[in-house]
């Protein structure tokens, strides 16, 4: 177990420069210390998470995608992490990696192409961890979704595979030049896969933020995973200090819960009695979108859920994923057309997550998001500690709110995760 004693002071400090909020209408006292508290992490205003970088612009998951989500205005870059050969962490939504380089292309790797089971899926393609760094470097990013991005054609065969320490060298050269400390939330991608491969990447995360000074509460950076127990051994034994985030699919479970006979769900852990136990070693939640912001079956957004409320009341924050701009992706309601690559109306789904109270939110858009965020804030104006609700949602997000342990920012605070 560890024990780590930190102040809400400081981790305010640490990410009030990098636009991070919980958003709150009202203070309320901070409650007694106990085994299950964690930090609460404020600052000024919902941020706007570059999804795979601006991936409605570049190629997903490569330097010049991360680089344009940051000039565009994001505050946070998301890096997806997976293992080469050589145990080296490298930038990839996927170890299946035909998709987004031209790996297929490449007739001396003709012989890599196999099938394997992945999470219980079968799959056939070329693999990262059948590759040396040194061979993946000699590869080239492609869009995966040309269909609906041809635009971002014109740049396949320009991009490299980067490696996590280059993302993190990123980040630290815009955060320079942009005057903002800029974040970075990478995601563990297979963690039980990969484990059972012999090719754990946990412990090589946390010894690269160590090496970066990055791993300690008040560091523009937070760990993602789709399953629970590569996070429980982040905090309890591998003494990453960073807040962790806990994603959600809306349906299924999560793939170490399948593989062990764990019956919870991703249900089941997002009710208010899997929040709070959750809480205990998991700082924050990134659902799927419309676990938020439901969408009825004729297309139109629905009020939503108490996931917002029932996550802050357990001291957690929520970062839903994943808006996009093209028709392909919105409800029917925010279409513009019937062509899935034309842009229709983002704005309204960022400002609906916003009113349910959200503290970010991950986009592949980045610019209009921000744009959104903008536009959202001039109706619901920073005042005091948190963000003031627009009347129709004022009742829910006060209540919502006063969870939220605002009073704690000026207190010192001790939390032990078991």
């Amino acid at each position: 177990m560890n024990t780590i004693t930190r102040t809400a002071a400081t981790s305010l400090l640490g990410l009030v420069s990098v636009g991070l909020v919980a958003p709150s209408a009202v203070a309320a006292p901070a409650p007694a210390p106990s085994e299950s508290e964690h930090p609460v992490l404020t600052a000024e205003k919902p941020w706007v998470i570059g999804h795979r970088g601006a991936s409605g612009h570049r190629p997903e998951h490569t330097l010049e995608a991360y680089e344009l989500a940051v000039r565009m205005g994001a505050d946070i870059m998301e890096p997806d992490l997976v293992s080469t050969k050589d145990g080296v962490l490298v930038a990839r939504h996927e170890n299946e990696i035909s998709g987004t380089t031209d790996v297929a292309d490449r007739p001396e790797f003709a012989d890599r192409k196999t099938t394997k089971t992945i999470d219980g899926a079968e799959l056939t393609g070329w693999f990262t961890e059948d590759f040396t760094l040194a061979e993946l470097k000699t590869l080239r990013a492609k869009e995966r979704i040309p269909e609906v991005r041809p635009g971002n054609t014109q740049y396949d065969g320009l991009y490299e595979v980067p490696t996590f320490a280059e993302v993190i060298e990123l980040r630290e050269r815009l955060s320079a030049e942009t005057g903002r400390e800029i974040g970075i939330i990478p995601e563990i991608k297979h963690p039980s896969y990969f484990d059972g491969i012999g090719l754990s990447m946990e412990e090589s995360v946390v010894a690269q933020l160590e090496e970066a000074d990055l791993n300690h509460a008040d560091a523009p950076v937070m760990i993602q995973s789709f399953e629970v127990q590569n996070l429980l051994d982040l905090n309890r034994n591998l003494d990453a200090e960073v807040p962790l985030v806990f994603l959600a699919w809306y349906e299924g479970k999560p793939w170490d819960h399948e593989a062990g006979g764990d019956p919870r769900t991703y249900a089941d852990l997002m009710t208010a009695e899997g929040l709070q136990e959750l809480s205990k070693d998991v700082d924050a939640i990134g659902p799927e979108a419309t676990m938020v912001v439901p969408v009825a079956e004729d297309g139109t957004l629905q009020e939503p859920t108490s996931l917002v409320q029932d996550a802050h009341a357990a001291g957690l924050l929520v970062t839903p994923y994943t808006l996009r701009a093209e028709n392909n992706f919105l409800p029917a309601s925010l279409q513009s057309s019937e062509d899935p690559a034309e842009h229709g109306d983002m704005t309204t789904l960022v400002h609906a997550h916003l009113d349910a109270g959200v503290d970010g939110v991950f986009s592949d858009h980045p610019a209009a998001a921000v744009e959104a965020r903008t536009s959202w804030a001039g109706e619901n104006p920073v005042i005091d500690t948190g963000v003031q609700a627009d009347s129709h949602r004022g009742q829910a997000l006060a209540a919502g709110a006063a969870l939220l342990l605002t009073g704690s920012l000026l207190v010192r605070r001790t939390a032990r995760r078991a």
